[in-house]
């Protein structure tokens, strides 16, 4: 029975849009959503990925990490292709669900975080890049106020 790569590609382009939702519009970061999202989605997608690697990575002639053209010839297979989206899906959204869970420690509100969770579902690195830039500055403005407040109060 030939693999249907049209329909996996939906189920799991599916499955990781129920992540995103759930890290971007839940009303409250409730722990068991954070889990949903963050570690039970990414796995089963990490499940499939596994499966369809180990299923089709050799099957691919002159596919493989070690040049360009042996990655291009991977990614020629739609079963490889496939793998390689679901990768996309995986990490990015566990990365989304633990850049949620650091700016709710620091205090960033959803408004603030919807547009890094957006750019970090779209374009993965750029919402990282986003995240980490904007966490490190409103980090500096509490540190900034919290000598302020101290130096007030002495």
């Amino acid at each position: 029975m030939p693999l249907d790569v049209e329909t996996l590609f939906s189920w799991s382009g599916n499955l990781a849009m129920i992540g995103w939702l759930l890290l971007m519009f839940s009303p409250k970061r409730w722990e068991w959503l954070l889990f949903a999202a963050g570690i039970l989605i990414p796995a089963l997608l990490g499940a499939l990925y596994g499966g369809l690697m180990m299923a089709y990575f050799a099957r691919v002639d002159g596919g493989g990490y070690g040049s360009f053209a042996a990655v291009r010839a991977l990614f020629a297979s739609d079963e490889a292709l496939l793998a390689g989206w679901i990768h996309y899906l995986a990490f990015d959204l566990a990365i989304g669900a633990m850049i949620a869970r650091r700016a709710d420690a620091s205090g960033l509100s959803r408004l603030i975080q919807l547009p890094i969770l957006f750019f970090t579902f779209m374009f993965g690195p750029l919402g990282f890049l986003l995240f980490v830039l904007t966490d490190g500055g409103w980090r500096a403005v509490g540190g900034v106020r919290d000598t302020i407040k101290m130096g007030a109060a002495a």
